[in-house]
């Protein structure tokens, strides 16, 4: 597969996880015990908008494997 195939298919890929993540963040932000408790909304907001990062990490290594070199 071409590197620029492999990035169309990976942006795709991102933008559908990054939606994907929001709206399911966003309904689970909806339960009493997050959304009754400042504190533990913050921290759940905090996790949650960084949270998606880990899932991305492995498309984002797959979109560039063929531009990784070791020096």
């Amino acid at each position: 597969m071409s590197p620029r195939l492999r990035k169309l298919i990976g942006t795709f890929a991102m933008f559908a996880l990054v939606i994907a993540w929001a709206l399911v963040a966003m309904a689970v932000a909806q339960f009493p015990p997050i959304f009754n408790n400042p504190w533990i909304s913050g921290l759940y907001y905090l996790v949650a908008g960084l949270g998606w990062v880990l899932p991305a990490m492995p498309l984002v290594k797959w979109m560039l494997k063929d531009e990784i070199r070791a020096p």
